[in-house]
């Protein structure tokens, strides 16, 4: 053992603090260097994730810089930006169906509640009827959506509304509850898709269509549900009847088409009779010029025996050449030679 380990014991045994403020010394520096490695990890990974977004393939992210619109909507997939909030990305629902209820309230378990309030209506002829309405709609434009309006759903509502009872104001009750339903969701389509037009919220009219159409009162909904079967039952007959139509038409066709080959058979036998007629006519003519007083008489006496089939002609030829008809059979009782 030297002097200088000999004064460095005297030391410590005297209450000096040598070592132990070189071991603060070494543990302030650990500490510090910690802190200062943590500090930097921290700021990496706020770096990291306050620059990093991702979206996906039903959506859109509009950026902004200090609030401002700098950029497009970006597709999906990984994408960068500046931290610290110097820019942000508002991701938005772009290929996703939205609908928005009227007239009723639907829930997960698959029930649902009227809303008289939105549901009733007066219509063209001054009577209440209970309308429910579901519209169907997505974000077209994202930009406009985040930033044009401060709730674009609820003012997609509000015009549903004001349209819908704007249309039913033009209707009478029975075209409501019965026959003009498909009429009726089209104007209201062409006018709600007017109005988005001139509003530019960012959101398009994809499908609006009637849930339900009923009279407040429960005589009139009874009424209206006979006059719906009446409907039903004449579309019954009118469908039976056509199918016997359908039935009997092969059936008459054929009928036809069988009277019609007799009245061509006919006709052609007429047709043919008549050439057999100018025929033998032509060939008695022939006959008459070349001897036209044998052929008239012979034509005479064929014209008797035709008209008077019961008798017996006898031919008188005398030289005077007088011909005489002579019943001779009833006066002499039985035939003559």
């Amino acid at each position: 053992m030297d002097l200088n380990d000999l004064k460095n014991m005297r030391g410590g045994a005297s209450g000096g603090g040598g070592p132990k403020k070189v071991y603060d010394a070494a543990e302030k520096k650990r500490i510090k260097t910690t802190v200062i490695v943590i500090a930097i990890l921290i700021i990496a990974a706020i770096i990291v994730f306050t620059s990093m977004f991702t979206v996906n393939d039903k959506q859109q992210a509009v950026i902004t810089t200090f609030g401002r619109v700098t950029g497009t909507p970006v597709s999906s997939g990984l994408h960068f930006k500046l931290p610290f909030g110097i820019q942000k990305a508002h991701t938005v629902d772009v290929n996703v169906y939205q609908k928005v209820e009227i007239g009723y309230q639907s829930f997960p378990n698959g029930t649902s509640v009227s809303v008289t309030t939105e549901s009733k209506m007066i219509t063209g002829d001054y009577n209440i009827v209970n309308v429910d309405f579901f519209v169907e709609y997505k974000v077209s434009d994202p930009v406009q959506y985040l930033f044009a309006s401060r709730n674009p759903e609820i003012i997609l509502k509000n015009v549903a509304q004001g349209q819908i009872r704007n249309v039913i104001s033009s209707y009478l009750v029975d075209d409501i509850l019965t026959t003009g339903k498909l009429e009726i969701q089209s104007k209201v389509r062409e006018a709600i898709m007017s109005e988005l037009d001139s509003y530019q919220i960012g959101l398009i009219l994809t499908e609006i269509r009637i849930q339900d159409a009923e009279p407040p009162t429960e005589e009139v909904i009874a009424a209206f549900k006979s006059v719906e079967s009446a409907k039903q039952n004449k579309e019954t007959t009118i469908n039976q009847a056509n199918a016997y139509k359908e039935q009997q038409l092969p059936v008459a066709k054929a009928d036809a088409d069988q009277k019609i080959q007799n009245a061509e058979y006919l006709r052609q036998n007429r047709i043919n009779d008549a050439i057999k007629q100018v025929a033998m006519f032509e060939a008695m003519y022939a006959q008459y010029t070349l001897n036209p007083l044998i052929t008239r008489e012979r034509m005479f006496y064929e014209a008797m025996e035709q008209l008077m089939p019961g008798i017996r002609v006898y031919i008188n030829t005398t030289e005077n050449e007088t011909s005489m008809l002579l019943p001779l059979d009833s006066f002499m009782g039985g035939d003559t030679q």
